[in-house]
Order: C-alpha cells, then sequence, then structure tokens
C-alpha cells in the first residue's frame, strides 16, 4: 500500500524523500516498480500520466480601454504556463497563439492530451486542425463543469487575487505587461506550489526532467 502511495505521487514528489518520510527502502521501492504488472495496470498509468500533459483555458481583465483576454496552456506535470496569448477579442486565435506558443517551448514525445472546455475557440476547425498537425488528442470538460478544469482554473484565481484585483489598469498594454511580468517572472520561476512540493514550477522541472 505504502509502495502504491509513493508511485502515485512520483511526479509530484521525489521518491527517496516519501520513502524516508514512509519508512520503507527505496531499493524496495524500485524493485516493487520493475515486478510483472497487468495489462489493465499498466494500460491505467500510461492513460492517466498522458491525461494529465497539457490542459488551457481564458479568462478577461478589464482595464481603462475595455476587456482584455488571456488564454493559457499549462503543462500539468509541474503546473508551469508554456503557452499564453492577450487580445482585446475573445476570437480562435487568442487560442491558437496560446496553444502555438506552448508548442515552441514543448517537444511533443508520445501521447499527448491537450484539455479545454467546450468553447467555440476550442471547437473551432483551425484549432482543431494545428491539435491533429502535431497529433495531440482533443479532450473537453463535461457541459457546464468548471471542475474538470481546476488546474487552470486556480491559476486564474491566483493570477487576479495577487496581482489584478491590486492594480488598476489604466490600457490593455499596462495590463498584458503586468500580466506577462505575473506569468513569466512570479508564476513560473518563483511562486511555489504544493502540487509540485512547494517549489517552483522552472524549479521542480529542473529537479526531476534535467537532473
Amino acid at each position: 500500500m505504502r509502495y502504491q502511495c509513493i508511485d502515485r505521487r512520483r511526479i509530484s514528489y521525489p521518491v527517496r524523500l516519501m520513502c524516508r518520510s514512509l519508512r520503507v527502502s527505496s531499493s524496495g521501492y524500485y524493485a516493487w516498480r520493475v515486478r510483472a504488472e497487468s495489462d489493465r495496470t499498466v494500460y491505467d498509468r500510461e492513460l492517466t500520466r498522458a491525461i494529465r500533459r497539457w490542459a488551457s483555458d481564458t479568462t478577461f481583465i478589464w482595464t481603462g480601454q475595455g476587456w482584455l483576454y488571456l488564454a493559457v496552456v499549462m503543462d500539468l506535470y509541474s503546473r508551469r504556463i508554456v503557452g499564453w496569448s492577450m487580445s482585446r477579442r475573445n476570437s480562435r486565435h487568442l487560442v491558437l497563439n496560446a496553444l502555438s506558443m506552448a508548442l515552441g517551448q514543448r517537444q511533443v514525445k508520445g501521447e499527448l492530451i491537450h484539455h479545454s472546455d467546450r468553447g467555440a475557440q476550442y471547437l473551432s476547425d483551425d484549432f482543431q486542425a494545428l491539435l491533429k498537425k502535431h497529433g495531440i488528442s482533443c479532450s473537453l470538460s463535461g457541459a457546464g463543469s468548471c471542475y474538470d478544469n481546476a488546474a487552470v482554473e486556480s491559476f486564474f484565481a491566483s493570477l487576479k487575487r495577487e496581482r489584478v484585483k491590486r492594480r488598476k489598469y489604466r490600457t490593455r498594454d499596462q495590463a498584458r505587461t503586468d500580466v506577462f511580468d505575473y506569468i513569466e517572472r512570479f508564476y513560473n520561476r518563483q511562486r511555489r506550489h504544493s502540487y509540485v512540493g512547494n517549489i517552483s514550477p522552472v524549479e521542480f522541472e529542473e529537479r526531476t526532467i534535467w537532473a
């Protein structure tokens, strides 16, 4: 049971740390992992891993010039925002630009799933064609359900609570600059996340992917 607990959380926390906390040996854990598994177990694990790769959504920010719309793409492995786009219009180009940025920062390897709500932008022919071009499967939230995309909704709540609600933006450009600063300088590189062991997304990736 303890090995299973470690295995479910191994992308979020260091294995050795969890083994010490649960008082089991890391060698015992790795031996357990390489034992023969059923086809169903392997399938379930790989499907869960794939589903947790990519997620997208849009929100809006008020400025003295009107609404500024923001689309983001989050890597669910690290909670890092890997793509974003801002525009005065909530159109398909908004989400296309965010996904294009994410694809420029992440190489598509193996099966990937892009998750979003059922907004018209994500259902557009252009957006679906871009997913297909890169071999990315499309996953959509249930009708009327925001909980299917909770990770990105949580990011938007943090953005508005920690930055947007503390500012009054006279122009859209002012808002763009501030949102960029929040995402790239603070959220990705400094803000600590309990999901990834109370470190920043960038630090988590550096420890786990490129270590």
